[in-house]
């Protein structure tokens, strides 16, 4: 039976039917709900192509298996069974790219009266960044 799940990819959280079971999530609207589709190539998004040898792991019960598209897709994904969810991380590959880089990603946070700040506003400058966590 097809009920929502939350997929986070990117930071974003994307709410999308999709059939649970024990073992796994399969996806009601296939890859196309994280923007791929499937083309002669094999699972593309743009340009991009992956091809795709056993297609039939992929497509699951007329949607897309989450696991199998995460592996295809060479990305991290924890998923979260009893409260329907999961989290999509970056592929390491992309991830080790940007911390070479050396250049902090881009975010935007309030102060305490409110007034929103974004880390770009300050490049080219030294910025001190100190985060608490109470755990």
């Amino acid at each position: 039976m097809s009920e929502t799940f939350t997929l986070i990819d990117a930071g974003q959280a994307l709410e999308t039917d999709a059939t649970v079971d024990a073992e796994r999530v399969v996806l009601s609207g296939g890859p196309a709900v994280l923007g791929w589709e499937w083309k002669d190539e094999g699972l593309c998004q743009g340009d991009v192509c992956i091809p795709v040898r056993d297609p039939d792991a992929l497509r699951a019960s007329g949607g897309a298996d989450l696991g199998e598209l995460a592996r295809l897709l060479g990305r991290p994904l924890a998923v979260d069974l009893a409260e329907r969810s999961a989290a999509l991380a970056e592929a390491p590959g992309d991830r080790s790219a940007q911390l070479a880089s050396l250049e902090a990603p881009d975010f935007t946070l309030p102060d305490l009266e409110g007034k929103l700040h974004s880390l770009s506003e300050h490049r080219g400058k030294k910025v001190l960044l100190v985060a608490y966590a109470s755990w």
